[in-house]
């Protein structure tokens, strides 16, 4: 069956759908960025309030900034926005559909639909999951990229931006001008601090153009930091031969793993939904749970994605079950990163290993090592090189730290040890790719990369360690280099 309103009623015994009345639903989120981790996460933890009679007046409209958001929007909207969502339990397979998104605004040059809707006084949240490298971040400074060239654009021309940050910031000056009044701005996005990061560049950005709006929106708007977690792979042929088998036509279903966690600060200028009877955590101590997830989490993700890339492994899955791969992230992860953080309520560091060690083995995740390697050079400077940084200032180990660049140095080369190329997977490949095959003979013209090093690079410890484990990488391959690692 077709995918939409007028099938709902139709769905499968076995799949769940919305038991409220969509057509009753009213806005009070956009969204900027429907990728798949949204709809399986803020819209699912929304769907689920829904499910009770509650949060009915806050529905979700898409957005996007860009111009292949377009197509997302075509798909969703064929389907009055639905969604299947496909729970993969290595117990069992479940199914069911998410109906908390109601719209999604056309994608036109300048953002105005955007603007206009973000305007709107019914819209108390603007949210957002833009990828970790979206913030006009500066690598080293952290500090906000004034000099980006779409920063630039959007600085010259405020009323027509290029970017999701640029139209926030021009629907405030709307709001402020009609006395609608502030919206939250909230990062779904795995970043430590997204909220005080999405604060800085709005902000930021405001006050190149007008320094009395970025003061209004300083003090009035709340960006609330939070937590994000659940594993989402990309859709593609065998997800959408999944749907099918649940019997769902749907064109753009999601999977996702059978945990979720949202911890989010109670900071909401403008209200909220009451998440916390879906799941979510309310804390005013996000940063110990951020830290947590993206230290252990995120940085495993890391520390077993380049190497399975330059192996040609291709699923988290198939590196977990890998004879060096798998026992490399365990050592790691137990013996230099989880030193570095602190225990939250309930969770151990060393008990939070061992579940993502088994979340990550999910066979029913077909996640792609090339997903999850895209954007290192965002990823490794977020999740990564701050524990490292930590461990030198402590005289902690960083042998497995230093072995997780030199892999990554090596798969930025461009080519696996069987000879294949690996295409571009990073915003910046081009000089990734210079960088990483002027370090086969000189291992420091990697570490001299500021923009992602910093001071980092000049320190003896490191770059020792770097230089040698790359060496051996490049003269006796990866597998002799991990295997001699995990001999230590």
């Amino acid at each position: 069956m077709h995918l939409s309103n007028a099938t709902l009623a139709d769905l499968p015994d076995e799949i769940s759908g919305p038991a409220y009345d969509r057509s009753a639903l009213t806005p009070g989120i956009i969204h900027i960025g429907l990728g798949n981790f949204h709809r399986a996460h803020q819209a699912w933890y929304l769907h689920r309030l829904m499910q009770q009679g509650l949060a009915l007046d806050w529905a979700i409209i898409g957005a996007g900034v860009r111009p292949y958001d377009e197509a997302q929007r075509m798909k969703l909207a064929a389907q009055d926005y639905l969604t299947t969502l496909i729970e993969l339990d290595p117990a069992g397979r479940s199914a069911e559909i998410v109906g908390s998104m109601i719209d999604y605004i056309p994608i036109v040059e300048g953002n105005g639909p955007l603007i206009s809707r973000m305007a709107d006084p019914a819209i108390r949240i603007v949210a957002l999951t833009v990828t970790e490298g979206g913030y006009y971040i500066d690598p080293v400074t952290k500090g906000f990229h004034a000099g980006h060239p779409d920063i630039q654009h959007d600085a010259a021309n405020p009323d027509t931006p290029l970017t999701a940050f640029g139209a926030m910031v021009a629907a405030l000056k709307l709001r402020r001008a009609n006395g609608t009044g502030p919206f939250t701005g909230q990062s779904c996005d795995n970043l430590q601090g997204n909220g005080a990061i999405l604060r800085q560049t709005v902000v930021s950005l405001a006050r190149l153009s007008d320094p009395g709006l970025a003061d209004w929106i300083d003090a009035n708007c709340s960006f609330p930091n939070s937590m994000v977690d659940c594993i989402v792979p990309a859709t593609g042929p065998k997800e959408l031969a999944l749907a099918k088998q649940f019997g769902i036509d749907d064109a753009a279903p999601v999977t996702h793993e059978n945990y979720r966690q949202w911890v989010i600060e109670d900071d909401f200028c403008a209200g909220r939904p009451d998440w916390n009877k879906a799941g979510a955590t309310f804390t005013n101590d996000v940063h110990a749970y951020e830290a947590m997830k993206i230290r252990i989490l995120n940085g495993g993700h890391q520390l077993i994605s380049n190497p399975g890339e330059i192996l040609s492994v291709d699923t988290i899955a198939d590196c977990m079950a890998h004879p060096l791969i798998g026992p490399f992230f365990r050592k790691v992860e137990n013996e230099e990163i989880a030193p570095h953080v602190d225990p939250v309520e309930g969770m151990e560091p060393a008990a939070y290993v061992s579940l993502i060690d088994r979340r990550f083995s999910n066979p029913e995740i077909v996640d792609t090592v090339r997903r999850v390697a895209f954007d290192g050079s965002s990823r490794h400077t977020g999740f990564l090189l701050p524990v490292l940084r930590e461990a030198l200032e402590t005289g902690s180990p960083i042998e497995g730290l230093a072995l997780a660049e030199a892999l990554w140095a090596r798969m930025c080369s461009g080519t696996r040890e069987d000879g294949t190329a690996i295409d571009p997977n990073d915003p910046l490949w081009a000089r990734l790719t210079v960088a990483a095959n002027a370090a086969k003979t000189d291992p420091q013209a990697w570490l001299n990369q500021r923009e992602l090093y910093g001071d980092l690079g000049g320190s003896p410890r490191f770059s020792e360690a770097f230089g040698r484990w790359l060496d051996l990488i490049w003269s006796l391959g990866s597998a002799v280099a991990l295997r001699t690692y995990l001999r230590h």
